[in-house]
């Protein structure tokens, strides 16, 4: 019997492997990984199936039975990160083909980007804390080759940085690990929840919370740590930024998501308002940077950080409405973010700048491009009905139910202030007087426009037929809102 379980992290690392045997055979490895890619986009979907249908999916590694053994597992929550995540990487693979240059995809690019999306559906299914932290460190490991493929000076500096700032997180990672396996004894994911809801929550559980929260908080660019991330994520070639900009932060959101439910829900008057408190904080923050800067590239950044403070903020309310907003939310920003990653890449292709003052008139030359940037725009705000209204209606109404009046409200307000961020980018640079940009004829728009058309078109069905997903996402939040249906999955052997 097939386990697809494992096949999304299989694929992805056996493609990877084989790749490292053809460094110079450019069209065999866009081919080998395009094909691997794409199939691991068929499984993936066959997860989620197979999870609707039969349940939560568990695999017990070398047969050693859970809690003793490593077990990997897949409830709806992981199953649709896992598929979404495949076709991020798909999409902003097409757009590789065609912009990342020969230069940086004969030194192992597709050989990295493989390893990437291991670690990534990885930390996605893992149902023990150790090997998240293991499937981090694979993520990394590979993320600090993407960001440094070229080796110009802005890439070199922001790694230096990145790296730094993402050692000292696993360090700290580790460390509060060994705290938490010293209190509970356990490594299973299912069996910590298990241990602590015999003990409760004393001071010692509310540290370790705390300790997750600052770890996690580095991975997913929370107030106050996010300082790390405009410029790293700057730096690299626009769909290796697209890549991390959808999907890098939300492991570390879908950490957070993950723990602050399954860990320490048992007291959350001090945890989870401090949760509260930070994603806010990262809302206002990411709200100034976007309104602030005249790059495309750094509007799009920020715009990062205040998704992540809204997705956080659903998972501070803990009511059921909130945290189905948040896993709605979630995989909405991860298509859309990559979408506008792409489309702001083409339009620095054009016109050779990311700084908006020099870019003008593209609609008259470019018409879809930036027709779909519009819709992309009105996606992220929130408007109805597409893809990014549902969640957020859905977090503001959870927060108004937790009675975190003035949360609900800041969320709300940041939807005028990202349309306006990103309608800044849509008024100056597509209408106003054309412009002729040197070597525009050059770039192949209509090759490069696929992939992002079709995370548009994926995020816009999203939105508009939000009540035939509606049933898997109530199912990914219903594991999230009773741990104990998790729980009971993963021990049921015992």
């Amino acid at each position: 019997m097939i386990n697809f379980l494992l096949l999304p992290i299989l694929i992805p690392l056996m493609t990877g492997v084989l790749l490292i045997f053809f460094p110079k055979h450019i069209k065999w490895q866009r081919w080998i990984a395009g094909i691997f890619s794409f199939i691991t986009i068929i499984v993936s979907t066959m997860l989620v199936q197979k999870v609707k249908t039969d349940g939560i999916q568990t695999l017990d590694v070398s047969s050693w039975d859970a809690p003793f053994g490593i077990t990997l597992v897949s409830d709806m929550l992981s199953a649709l990160l896992v598929l979404t995540t495949s076709i991020v990487a798909f999409a902003c693979l097409l757009f590789s083909f065609r912009s990342i240059g020969e230069e940086r995809e004969k030194f192992y690019y597709y050989p990295c980007y493989s390893f990437l999306i291991v670690g990534v559906n990885g930390a996605f299914t893992t149902g023990d804390i150790f090997n998240l932290f293991v499937f981090f460190e694979v993520m990394l490991m590979a993320s600090y080759a993407l960001m440094v493929l070229g080796g110009t000076k802005i890439q070199l500096r922001e790694t230096i940085k990145y790296l730094l700032v993402n050692v000292i997180s696993s360090a700290l990672f580790v460390i509060t690990v060994a705290y938490l396996y010293s209190v509970v004894g356990t490594l299973n994911m299912a069996h910590i929840s298990e241990r602590i809801s015999e003990v409760g929550q004393p001071g010692i559980i509310t540290v370790i919370a705390i300790l997750f929260l600052i770890v996690f908080g580095l991975k997913g660019a929370i107030f106050p740590l996010f300082f790390w991330l405009p410029d790293s994520y700057y730096a690299p070639p626009v769909p290796v930024m697209a890549l991390f900009g959808a999907l890098l932060t939300k492991v570390g959101v879908y950490s957070i998501m993950r723990t602050y439910t399954l860990f320490f829900y048992h007291d959350t008057g001090y945890t989870h308002q401090i949760l509260a408190i930070l994603a806010i904080l990262s809302i206002i923050f990411g709200v100034i940077g976007a309104i602030a800067y005249w790059d495309i590239k750094k509007i799009i950044i920020y715009n990062i950080i205040i998704a992540v403070g809204a997705i956080l903020f659903g998972v501070s309310a803990m009511t059921p409405d909130a945290l189905t907003g948040s896993v709605f939310y979630l995989i909405h920003d991860m298509l859309i973010k990559a979408a506008l990653f792409l489309l702001v890449g083409v339009m620095i292709a054009i016109s050779g700048t990311s700084n908006l003052k020099d870019i003008s008139g593209l609609i008259k030359r470019y018409p879809g491009l930036a027709w779909t940037f519009f819709i992309s725009a009105l996606a992220l705000a929130g408007i109805p009905p597409l893809s990014g209204f549902v969640g957020k209606l859905l977090i503001i109404k959870g927060g108004f139910e937790a009675e975190q009046y003035w949360g609900a409200a800041i969320v709300l307000m940041s939807s005028l202030l990202i349309l306006f961020s990103i309608m800044k980018i849509f008024i100056n640079g597509f209408w106003g007087t054309p412009r002729a940009y040197e070597g525009e004829e050059k770039v192949p728009v209509k090759t490069l426009m696929i992939a992002p058309v079709v995370l548009v078109t994926i995020s816009v069905f999203y939105g508009v037929g939000s009540e035939v997903i509606f049933p898997y996402i109530s199912q990914a939040a219903e594991t999230l809102v009773n741990p104990e249906i998790y729980i009971e999955a993963v021990l049921k052997e015992r």
